[in-house]
């Protein structure tokens, strides 16, 4: 990037002086060597309880429903609710971590998360349980912005390695959620997928009290702060809740694509965001810098996120799914197909993590979208060399998770590296693109599925058409800043 745009972007954020509000901060020399490992545990299991609850709901659905009298799109909101709680939530956290602290916010976000769900564990009525999860995602949305923040701030020149190793922090809560929820669901109750992130809160809320340092003072200037952006998360808000509503609406039996109640949500959702758009490039002090989301670098950074990383995480939710409707195997053995994936994610993420240095942020997105790509469109292909159909589709499950573990850490660290001072709000739009990625490429796919008479066949050419744009996104590769080294 040439000069000049740093400089741009330098005053944009405000690096120099009024990054965390027009606030001053008198940093103390660091008190202590902190124990870094003990510190990145601390961290690791907040995230890893954060990732397991994300998929842990799915398992108790039905028990959700027959316990609570709820139809089975309601039980469906209660994953719909922490999606949308944590998609909002996310640049508010990452904005209230540089203004008021990383170790606050956290401290903050492991509280509300942990006594949103000990009431979740409580609820007795549907409603309040998708309120609930609402506010379960809110504080669970601070865990990754102030999380990467401690570990910019604290691990020096080995940062980049350690914020390269949360990419298999995900993948392992995503694997053993199903595993912990049917075992709750089945030897205990559904209300054990909530509790037990109450003992795992609060060992995460004295640990990080007592070995996580305190943040730097921040004393007031004469000017005062600016409060938070409401006029934005507000318009942020109304067109991510329309947009997802629009999509629980089309799922619906009945619903066409022009039905009253559905054209009205897309079009309150697609007025709210483009005010939103509008509102953050006027305001002075926008929760979401638009110059992170699609300023010099950051937005080729972004796009590929939201490729590369939602869009794979979309196509593998999916995968059970098409496992039992074109093949016929059961729900056991396609929900292990997963496991392949979740494997080969976290192995080849420890491998790139520990090869970054030398390879660069291109190189390993190069090498992991092909592979991805050549994955895809193995699924869509029938099994050959005699292979059977499960064991088809493992391997090329496995070749998606091999892709997507191996440009896992260069693509968190793209971006990161541009601007390490706003390193919470990057975590926070980052998360924030694998979010909306996902929750797309699932609506779109399964929209399409309910209308169709062949969905298996169908569900294969979508398939093939995600691997051609795995493909044709390699151009923007080339595009990504390149890095080697600590940074």
């Amino acid at each position: 990037m040439a000069t000049d745009e740093y400089s741009i972007i330098a005053a944009r954020l405000r690096i120099d002086t009024v990054l965390a509000g027009n606030f001053s901060m008198n940093l103390k020399e660091a008190p202590q060597p902190i124990r870094r490992v003990l510190f990145f545990c601390i961290v690791a299991m907040a995230l890893m309880m954060m990732a397991i609850d994300s998929t842990i709901v799915a398992t108790a659905l039905h028990a959700l429903q027959h316990d609570l009298n709820a139809s089975i799109n309601w039980a469906a909101w209660t994953m719909t609710a922490y999606s949308f709680g944590f998609v909002l939530m996310l640049p508010v956290t990452g904005k209230l971590s540089e203004q008021y602290g990383r170790r606050r916010v956290f401290l903050w976000s492991v509280s509300a998360f942990t006594i949103a769900s000990l009431l979740c564990g409580l609820a007795n009525n549907i409603y309040v349980l998708v309120f609930l999860r609402a506010l379960q995602a809110a504080g669970g949305a601070g865990f990754t912005p102030s999380a990467t923040g401690l570990i910019i701030d604290y691990f020096g020149d080995v940062r980049d390695r350690a914020v390269s190793l949360f990419g298999s922090i995900f993948p392992i809560g995503a694997l053993i959620g199903p595993i912990f929820g049917g075992l709750f669901v089945t030897y205990w109750s559904w209300r054990g997928i909530f509790f037990v992130n109450v003992p795992i809160g609060l060992a995460s809320i004295l640990l990080a009290r007592r070995f996580i340092p305190a943040d730097p003072i921040v004393r007031r200037p004469d000017t005062s702060r600016p409060g938070l952006d409401c006029p934005g998360m507000a318009l942020l808000g109304v067109g991510l809740f329309a947009a997802m509503l629009a999509v629980s609406i089309l799922g619906e039996s009945g619903i066409s694509p022009w039905s009253v109640s559905f054209v009205a949500c897309v079009v309150v959702a697609a007025v709210a965001l483009w005010l939103f758009a509008r509102h953050i490039h006027r305001t002075a002090s926008p929760f979401i810098d638009p110059m992170l989301i699609h300023g010099p670098n950051f937005g080729v950074v972004n796009g590929v996120n939201v490729i590369y990383g939602g869009m794979r995480a979309g196509i593998v939710a999916l995968l059970p799914l098409y496992a039992s409707s074109r093949y016929g195997i059961g729900a056991l053995a396609s929900g292990t197909l997963l496991v392949a994936q979740g494997v080969a994610t976290i192995a080849l993420s420890l491998i790139a993590a520990l090869a970054l240095r030398r390879t660069g942020h291109r190189l390993p997105v190069y090498v992991g979208g092909t592979v991805m790509g050549i994955g895809v469109a193995l699924l869509a292909a029938h099994p050959m060399g005699g292979f059977s159909a499960y064991t088809w589709l493992a391997g090329a499950a496995f070749l998606i998770g091999a892709g997507g573990g191996g440009l896992n850490p260069a693509t968190r660290n793209a971006g990161l590296q541009l601007a390490p001072q706003s390193s919470s709000t990057l975590a926070s739009i980052r998360t924030m693109s694998l979010q909306v990625g996902q929750i797309t490429t699932v609506s779109v796919v399964t929209a399409i599925l309910t209308r169709v008479s062949n969905p298996s066949h169908t569900q294969a050419l979508l398939y093939v058409l995600s691997a051609l744009i795995f493909v044709a996104a390699l151009a923007l590769v080339g595009r990504i800043p390149e890095h080697k080294g600590a940074w």
